[in-house]
């Protein structure tokens, strides 16, 4: 076991285990600069004072996860040790964020390289930043609507245990599921040899938007997707935007390309910096 302080980069958005009930994975940066993994983290069930968000430091416990073969992967300890150490000031301070986030590496932007760092045996890198030569599109895809039944009714008799010891309030605080995302978002994009990708968006952020803006819109789906690509394509088109990019262990192996969005990075473009 080891404590290390981590800078959070990602958070993708819930699903739900039959072994864990729900999964969350973390991205973050340790103080050396090397990418860190915090799988699998029942974030909701973090006390609010414990529940960090990006771009925060935060002191945990960890040791490797022996059967996970990415590197970058380590299972949480204690968790009510778990301890945000800084949170970021008000005013947002994009500098710093980049020297964190670019201190011992350049992004990647070739594709080809960051794959076959995925398929050495044991993959060297299954986490990154990556630069996009040029995004090409933005878009939206229905995906299922519901959560799998067989999943839900395993959570559901699993809850039912709990109340044997606990309050039915203290079950339902503990926790209640996640509603699941009705659209995948993607981004198409190209590398530094114009060869082009296609990834899903994992990111919490994108997930919590989308039902931010269906409240807003009062339930209407197209208005919401609207107001998602308004952000996402439109706002963020006019910024310096970095993909995070991380692999799921299921596709590691069998997928050609293992990776997805895990987060989004955009500070504001430097013309300054542009003019030399």
């Amino acid at each position: 076991m080891e404590r290390k302080r981590v800078y959070i980069t990602a958070k993708t958005y819930p699903t739900l285990s039959e072994k864990y009930d729900e999964l969350v994975c973390t991205a973050g940066i340790c103080e050396d600069g090397s990418w860190i993994r915090l799988y699998p983290l029942p974030f909701r069930k973090l006390e609010h004072e414990q529940k960090y968000k990006k771009w925060q430091w935060i002191e945990v416990d960890v040791e490797r996860r022996t059967q996970d073969i990415r590197p970058e992967s380590y299972r949480v300890l204690n968790l009510e040790n778990l301890k945000i150490i800084l949170s970021e000031n008000t005013k947002v301070d994009w500098n710093e964020r980049k020297e964190i986030i670019l201190k011992t590496e350049k992004p990647f932007t070739n594709k080809a390289e960051m794959i076959n760092l995925t398929k050495t045996n044991p993959p060297s890198r299954t986490l990154l930043i990556f630069k996009p030569a040029k995004i090409l599109k933005f878009y939206t895809k229905p995906t299922e609507r519901d959560w799998p039944k067989e999943k839900l009714k395993l959570i559901k008799e699993k809850s039912e245990q709990r109340l044997l010891f606990e309050t039915t309030e203290e079950v339902i605080k503990e926790f209640e599921v996640v509603f699941k995302l009705p659209y995948e978002f993607r981004y198409v994009f190209t590398d530094d040899e114009g060869i082009e990708s296609d990834l899903m968006i994992e990111d919490w952020e994108v997930g919590a938007l989308y039902f931010n803006c269906l409240q807003y819109a009062e339930g209407n789906e197209g208005i919401a997707l609207e107001k998602v690509k308004q952000k996402l394509w439109d706002e963020f088109m006019k910024r310096d935007l970095y993909f995070f990019l991380g692999t799921r262990l299921r596709d590691q192996i069998r997928s050609p390309n293992p990776f997805s969005i895990v987060g989004l990075f955009y500070p504001p473009i430097d013309n300054q910096g542009k003019l030399f």
